[in-house]
């Protein structure tokens, strides 16, 4: 009898205990009513990333909510490269959010971070001033690569070039825009070779008519093909 009513109370107990902690519980997961952002931002603002959080945690409940999931659904918004969400007592989501870093436009609709990942930047507005790059989709880290080889090879040379564009073709030929307005054919091979011929030839002569040239063509074994603006035909400039 006595056993007996041992595994009654035990039971009694168990039974209250796991009443208490439901009701625990039930206490603990109410709706959030406060969301808490935090970071550092050059780009986008406060009420931007509010609008887009919005409906991630309508109807979420401060202890059933998946942080993992909502981490998820928070790095889908456009402009947020990283982001920590956390619970705060006692009804309060904390989310702490790093924003992509833009260097570059990416085939018109994107932009590319330092690592050359491509990024969506609507609804906001591309910043300006940055260089236009573009080529085949998987290509965008290859293609910001060789521009900043071209950027440096060309402040190393004390060339008067400044870099706006870089295309890479489908069938892997390169060419590039400079000083506004001027295209520079590279092609597909020899890019070394065909770069040091164009050192020289701006050295030597080219650098006087920047305004007039409307594309340089380096795509030749001895030389370099001239086209001026208002013109239809080439100039070509051997080499001495």
């Amino acid at each position: 009898m006595k056993r007996r009513n041992a595994w009654f109370g035990l039971l009694l107990l168990v039974l209250l205990i796991g009443a208490g902690s439901r009701a625990l519980w039930l206490w603990l997961d109410r709706p959030v009513e406060r969301v808490s952002i935090r970071g550092e931002w050059d780009y986008v603002s406060a009420e931007y990333l509010r609008t887009q959080l919005a409906p991630l945690v309508r109807d979420a409940t401060w202890l059933s909510v998946d942080l993992g999931d909502l981490r998820e659904g928070v790095l889908d918004i456009g402009w947020l490269y990283e982001a920590r969400v956390s619970r705060e007592w006692p009804n309060s989501l904390v989310f702490e959010l790093v924003e992509q870093v833009p260097v570059a436009r990416w085939n018109d609709d994107f932009l590319l971070n330092p690592n050359g990942e491509p990024f969506a930047f609507a609804p906001l507005q591309a910043p300006a001033a940055l260089p236009d790059l573009a080529g085949p989709v998987g290509s965008s880290e290859e293609v910001l690569e060789y521009y900043q080889t071209l950027e440096r090879r060309f402040s190393r040379l004390s060339l008067s070039l400044s870099l706006h564009q870089l295309r890479l073709e489908p069938r892997g030929a390169w060419r590039l825009q400079v000083n506004g307005d001027t295209w520079i054919m590279l092609g597909r091979r020899q890019h070394g070779i065909r770069l040091a011929r164009l050192a020289a030839s701006w050295q030597r002569e080219l650098h006087r008519f920047t305004d007039a040239i409307r594309y340089i063509d380096l795509r030749y074994p001895n030389g370099v093909a001239v086209s001026w603006h208002g013109e239809e035909t080439f100039e070509a400039l051997e080499e001495e």
